[in-house]
């Protein structure tokens, strides 16, 4: 019994110092308290946001052809797949601060080397992006890259955008959700997602005016489809 009582005494301790560092700097650090209240209880509709999602329209037909060239060669399963990262043809990616990967059941999380610096930078300018209107600490999500011809197989099931053709098969593809966010906030609107698509777009959209990738808004898949452009 006593054993019990030391640790209520010990987790009340633990709890109430807590409390206490995040009431200091909620009442002492004003940056801090605008933060947290732009980022988790902020519920303003951010309408200066312009649509980009719409300009993103490339079409596979127009670059598939180059992406096979900047690629690697269709990988026939994941032994196949396993070959060409020991060789280091594709590289792991790795989800953290920029971004979150989903579990995937029809690819694999790996990429050339020239995708994932892409996907990086992506990811760093829409975290820079979105920081500055309170969403500091949200991701977007990926949904699939790297394919094999027998994923393409058991896609083909239940997506009717996958094909013998698609850059997914060359590592030099991937789809980033925009349904779907990881987002730091206490209550998340249909404004708030409406933004992060479109600010995601937008980054998207001025790396594509670079010459540095393909994009395809997805709008039965819920993606925007991104392919890496080698100059």
């Amino acid at each position: 019994m006593r054993r019990i009582r030391l640790k209520k005494e010990y987790r009340l301790k633990f709890w109430g110092f807590l409390f206490g560092v995040f009431s200091l700097c909620f009442i002492f650090i004003p940056q801090f308290n605008r933060a947290f209240i732009a980022n988790y209880f902020s519920r303003k509709c951010i309408n200066h946001q312009q649509i980009y999602s719409k300009k993103l329209n490339d079409r596979i037909t127009d670059y598939s052809a180059q992406a096979r060239l900047t690629g690697i060669k269709i990988c026939s399963d994941e032994n196949d797949l396993a070959k060409r990262v020991i060789s280091g043809q594709l590289v792991k990616v790795r989800g953290g601060r920029k971004y979150k990967i989903e579990s995937m059941k029809h690819s694999y999380p790996y990429l050339t080397t020239d995708s994932r610096k892409l996907l990086n930078e992506i990811g760093r300018k829409y975290r820079k992006k979105i920081k500055k209107e309170g969403f500091k600490g949200s991701r977007f999500i990926i949904t699939s890259m790297t394919r094999t011809s027998e994923n393409i197989k058991g896609l083909g099931k239940t997506n009717i955008n996958a094909s013998e053709n698609s850059p997914h098969l060359n590592g030099n593809a991937f789809d980033i959700s925009y349904a779907r966010f990881s987002i730091r906030k206490f209550h998340v609107t249909e404004c708030d997602k409406w933004y992060m698509k479109e600010a995601l777009a937008e980054v998207i959209y001025e790396l594509r005016k670079e010459k540095k990738c393909w994009a395809t808004y997805e709008k039965q898949q819920g993606c925007f489809h991104v392919v890496s452009r080698v100059q």
